[in-house]
C-alpha cells in the first residue's frame, strides 16, 4: 500500500518555545485543510533525518498516528519517503509533549 503523501506547514519550528515552557526539538505543523477532532487542522510531528534545521514547510509521508486516549485529537507523523520509524523512535522525539498524554502509537 502506498504511503500518503502530505505538505505540511510548520508553525512550531525546532526550538519554538510554547506558552506551558515547552521547547520543540524536531519541527511541528499542520496539514492544511484537513480537521481534526479538535475543529483545527491536524497536527503532524515531523521527524525525519532531512528536517534537522527550522522549517517553513515539508513534504514527507505518513507514517504514524499517535492516537491520545485523554484528548480530542490524534497526532500524525510525517517522514522522508523511504524513510522508516520504530515506535521507540517516535516515543522519543515526541515524549516533549506528548509526556502529558495517554497516547499509543499506530505505525501505518
Amino acid at each position: 500500500m502506498e504511503k500518503l503523501k502530505l505538505r505540511v506547514t510548520i508553525d512550531r519550528p525546532i526550538g519554538f518555545k510554547d506558552g506551558y515552557g515547552n521547547t520543540y526539538p524536531i519541527n511541528y505543523g499542520f496539514v492544511p485543510g484537513v480537521i481534526a477532532g479538535d475543529g483545527e487542522e491536524q497536527d503532524v510531528y515531523i521527524i525525519s533525518k532531512n528536517a534537522t534545521t527550522p522549517l517553513d514547510v515539508f513534504e514527507g509521508i505518513l507514517v504514524a498516528v499517535i492516537h491520545r486516549k485523554n484528548d480530542t485529537e490524534d497526532k500524525w507523523v510525517v517522514t522522508s519517503k523511504n524513510e522508516l520509524l520504530s515506535k521507540q523512535e517516535i516515543s522519543e522525539k515526541t515524549d516533549f509533549l506528548e509526556q502529558y498524554f495517554d497516547s499509543v502509537i499506530e505505525l501505518l
